[in-house]
């Protein structure tokens, strides 16, 4: 066993240890359906703004998007994470937050479907809700293994990705099943926490590389670069130092849409609202939260941008996602120090991953136990096996979720490449619109949430009968924008047109909006 290998897991094993028992303490506070899914809607600033954060950015985005936009695009790709932090963040924080936890509270909604059948009183955009939360977000979560297995097997080459899939698989179901929400919400305090250090050190540890040539000699040297013979995606040096992305500017702008406009939409995020306990809380939140994105998005794709330097122009054998792995071992392989600060960004990642997947699978489950199952039978389901049903289903999707990622299956594949676009171009209009706005409808907010399936759905077909469905897949991006920009005209567009029946109580429901 090497020291990497040693360090590496002593590491994991205080953390899962950690995890665990606050996972156990947590039980007590999470017997209540509230207290399960929500946390009793008493979550401080620092656990609800570090939840988002972490929520926000898994293995995915420094393994993969981090990886492919700083070898592609260069210094330019970092916008994506200044666009994270002020657009997918600083304004959704400042926009949506007060709002959505007063009106959730008023309604006593404790989920995304949840809040849309009691605030347009529909039971079936309850139920069409929870049925996309659950097709969508279970094969997403599928991806957030895969970004995190390749980095594992390239510290510990002679173990399978799966074990570390299931370690990951594990880990979260303990802590997720035994305190719900509130264990998610520490854990994720800690997670950030890590992800902070690791990032920060990273970045000296990066910019420190020979070929790299510190902050002074970065931008010369990346300016100078040139594309090695035979590299399947040439590049030059300009591109690579342009900061506006040069060729890239397009594709650029539509992931800085996607994946910044796409938070305001998706239930895992905006549940964080919900449980935060007042409005002196959400202010901190904001400036917490808004700190750790800037952080933590714009330091992965500036260590993403340096990837040609270190790896010499020369794509890893493995490809794009083995881009960072790759880089790790070149810039932490050596030295005691080196040996462990690779240890502590191995945690880093793995708490990247287990955030996000604690909430996705968290938000899946309870559209099925609280949401789907209540509304189709005919009896009562009662709070307690409500909560119960939640634990076991946390465990079921928790399975699921290992099981795709394993095996590969590609349909569950496919999905992965438009679950974001088309989860939040579903909901983005009838949430936000049904948080402003008195006059939308109860037909209008429906609307909305089909838009965003038949624009996905029409141009996913339109391109698969011209082109074929791996250029559809590719273009996933730009028909999540689409669908929601759709969504947010549709939703008032069809409510002018339509006829509102319920006044008297949507009055009462903005009434929130002057309660302490």
């Amino acid at each position: 066993m090497t020291n990497a290998q040693l360090y590496t897991i002593i590491a994991l094993c205080i953390y899962a240890i950690t995890m665990a028992l606050i996972g156990c303490i947590s039980f007590g506070k999470s017997k209540t359906l509230d207290g399960f899914l929500i946390g009793g809607r008493n979550i401080g600033a620092w656990a609800t703004a570090f939840a988002y954060g972490t929520t926000y950015f898994s293995a995915v985005v420094f393994v993969g998007y981090a990886g492919q936009h700083g070898w592609n695009i260069g210094l330019g790709s970092i916008w994506i994470g200044i666009g994270n932090a002020v657009l997918g963040c600083l304004l959704s924080w400042l926009l949506f937050a007060n709002r959505t936890r007063k009106m959730t509270k008023k309604l006593n909604a404790r989920t995304m479907p949840d809040y849309f059948e009691k605030r347009y009183a529909s039971k079936g955009m309850k139920i069409l809700a929870a049925v996309i939360i659950f097709i969508f977000l279970v094969p997403y979560s599928a991806a957030v293994y895969k970004g995190l297995g390749s980095l594992f097997s390239a510290v510990f080459p002679g173990v399978e990705t799966w074990v570390w899939m299931l370690l990951i698989a594990c880990l979260t179901a303990i802590y997720l099943v035994a305190g719900g929400y509130i264990a998610t919400a520490y854990t994720d305090l800690i997670q950030g926490i890590v992800m902070i250090a690791g990032v920060i050190c990273l970045i000296v540890a990066v910019l420190g590389h020979d070929a790299v040539g510190g902050i002074s000699g970065f931008i010369e040297n990346l300016k100078n670069f040139q594309s090695v013979p035979g590299d399947p995606n040439p590049t030059t040096g300009e591109q690579l130092t342009n900061i506006f992305g040069g060729s890239s500017f397009k594709f650029l702008c539509f992931n800085i849409m996607l994946t910044s406009f796409g938070t305001w939409g998706l239930p895992q995020m905006i549940g964080k609202f919900y449980a935060i306990k007042d409005t002196a809380a959400i202010k901190r939140g904001t400036i917490i939260s808004t700190i750790f994105c800037i952080v933590i998005g714009c330091g992965a794709y500036l260590i993403g941008s340096t990837s040609r330097l270190i790896l010499g122009g020369v794509l890893p054998k493995g490809g794009i996602d083995s881009i960072i792995p790759t880089l790790l071992m070149e810039v932490l392989g050596g030295g005691t120090l080196g040996i462990i600060l690779l240890a502590v960004i191995m945690i880093l990642l793995l708490s990247a991953s287990m955030s996000t997947l604690e909430a996705v699978v968290l938000t899946s489950a309870s559209a099925v136990a609280v949401d789907l199952i209540p509304s189709v039978r005919k009896k009562e389901t009662k709070p307690e096996t409500q909560i119960l049903l939640t634990r076991l289903l946390c465990l079921v999707f928790v399975a699921c979720s290992f099981i795709f990622a394993t095996q590969n299956i590609p349909i569950i594949v496919s999905l992965m490449s438009f679950s974001w676009g088309i989860v939040s171009g579903c909901f983005i209009g009838p949430y936000i619109w049904g948080l402003f706005s008195k006059k939308i409808t109860k037909i209008g907010a429906c609307s909305g949430i089909l838009s965003g399936l038949l624009v996905v759905g029409i141009s996913t077909l339109v391109i698969t009968l011209n082109a074929d469905f791996a250029t559809a897949a590719k273009m996933s991006p730009e028909m999540g924008v689409a669908a929601m920009a759709v969504s947010m005209v549709i939703v008032p567009l069809v409510s002018v047109l339509t006829k509102k029946k319920d006044t008297e109580r949507v009055e009462e429901i903005f009434a929130c909006y002057n309660e302490d």
